[in-house]
């Protein structure tokens, strides 16, 4: 398989159980990447730095492929809003905390983001769309081949797997509950590392990946 996936879901969309149905569907699989090689080699990739760099990602892979989760409000908000709270700490942390590329995709999609405007439903609603409202222009400015799912419609299954060209595939439900660390337990030859070794490229995005 030589194809290239790039998932524009924000964060508590789906984005672990899809790069899990992914790994069992044979496609090599980062989620979340920080280095050169991770982008290069993951045949999908999800979360930091997709859901904000994917017109550049384009640019570098311009057959790619993009599938975009969405989310019910009602769900999405609660779990957005645990996470967010979690990752306060390390994002706002000068010089520490979080690596700077995973910072810098979170700052832009939730501007000016504290903790009062973390409990604020119309900050973060306005966050989701607007997120959105750019990445269905860009889709459509581009043409680029695409599919909008939500993985708790019970077509999900079908319908991505007529996207991506296989007899099937199963998504499973996983970190439920505020759990966010289903992916870092996954074991499989196909899981590619987000970073080496704990270590990031500075500017993994300015690499030419056809040389």
């Amino acid at each position: 398989m030589n194809e290239k996936y790039f998932v524009l879901g924000l964060p508590r969309t789906g984005t672990t159980s899809l790069c899990v149905a992914s790994l069992d569907i044979g496609l090599k699989t980062a989620h979340t990447a920080y280095t050169q090689n991770t982008i290069k080699n993951a045949q999908l990739i999800a979360d930091t730095p997709v859901f904000n760099d994917y017109e550049k990602l384009y640019q570098l892979f311009p057959n790619a492929q993009f599938i975009y989760l969405e989310r019910e409000m009602s769900l999405w908000l609660p779990s957005i809003r645990r996470l967010l709270t979690r990752m306060l700490p390390n994002l706002i942390e000068r010089g520490g905390g979080f690596n700077e590329t995973l910072k810098r995709c979170f700052f832009s999609t939730f501007p000016e983001l504290n903790a009062d405007k973390i409990e604020d439903d119309d900050y973060l609603i306005t966050c989701y769309y607007s997120h959105k409202v750019k990445v269905t222009e860009f889709l459509n400015k581009t043409g680029a081949n695409n599919l909008f799912v939500n993985l708790a419609n019970p077509e999900s299954n079908k319908l991505l797997a007529e996207f991506m060209n296989v007899p099937q595939i199963n998504i499973p439900h996983l970190n439920k509950k505020g759990k966010v660390t289903a992916w870092n337990e996954i074991r499989h030859p196909l899981k590619v590392e987000s970073t080496r070794i704990g270590k990031v490229d500075k500017d993994a995005l300015l690499y030419n990946f056809n040389k």
